[in-house]
Order: C-alpha cells, then structure tokens, then sequence
C-alpha cells in the first residue's frame, strides 16, 4: 500500500484521491461483467424527392380532418382514413417516415383546434381551401412522382 500524506493535499485532489480508491474495488469487479448488448440501430430514412410535399399533404389531411370534424361534415373521418393509408403505403417498414408524416398530421390538426373551437364561416372557408391545396398537392405528386 502507497503511504500518502493528505494534510498538504488541495481538497480537489483529496476528493479525486479518495474516489480513486473507492472505486478500485468497483472497477475490478467489472471485469467479470459481460459487455453490454448492442441496441439495434434502426436503419436511417430513406430520402424520397417528394417527402416535403407529403409532409404538407399529411399536414392538410390532419386540418381538414379536424375542420370537418368541427362542422360535423359528412365523411369527417374519411380524412384520417386516407392519412392511414397514406402512413400504409408510403411508410409501411420506415419508422422515421412514419413518425414524420405523422407528426405532420398531428401538426395540423392541432394548429386548426387552437384556432376554431366552433364551426365559423371562416372555419369553413379555411376547410374547402386546405381541401384544394390536398387535391392539388396529391395531384403534384402523383404526376411528377408517381408511376
């Protein structure tokens, strides 16, 4: 054993020293340890030209949703059936697009809920606009992307 003389020591390097010596005996039995398993590591997202489009489109499904909804429209909730279907057949095996467009979704549901908690004229105004811009932007992208 080391003969180490603490009264001339900083209190840093004491708190270090003593440290040092509490853990020794904590590292050794370490040693016997096995390693840690690896998490699995999902794969990274693929990168498709048209996410930023599909994430606005999912962004307007999610207002339209909750505008229809609001004014209780006939079919209010075939709006969060087509973003399931859209979740099926462009996210199904990716998790991180998923999440994404989902968030989207979410996105703009709520960005409508903090706004209209009644069924306005504006409301309504608001709910045929988005309507158009999905329509267009499903449009877009079936044309440009599709095959």
């Amino acid at each position: 054993m080391v003969n180490v003389s603490t009264g001339s020591m900083i209190p840093v390097r004491r708190v270090v020293l003593t440290l040092l010596v509490l853990a020794g005996p904590t590292m050794a039995q370490g040693k016997n340890t096995p390693p840690p398993q690896e998490e699995e590591i999902a794969p990274p997202a693929a990168i498709v030209p048209y996410d930023d489009k599909l994430a606005r489109l999912a962004e307007v499904l999610g207002s339209v949703h909750y505008l229809r909804t609001l004014c209780k429209a006939a079919g209010g909730d075939e709006w969060r059936k087509g973003m399931q279907q859209l979740l099926d057949s462009e996210a199904g095996n990716e998790p991180q697009r998923k999440e994404k467009l989902t968030a989207a979704f979410n996105r703009g549901y709520r960005a409508f809920a903090s706004v209209y908690t009644d069924c306005t004229p504006a409301a309504i105004v608001a709910e045929e606009r988005y309507r158009n811009e999905g329509a267009t932007l499903a449009t877009e992208i079936t044309s440009r992307f599709g095959n």
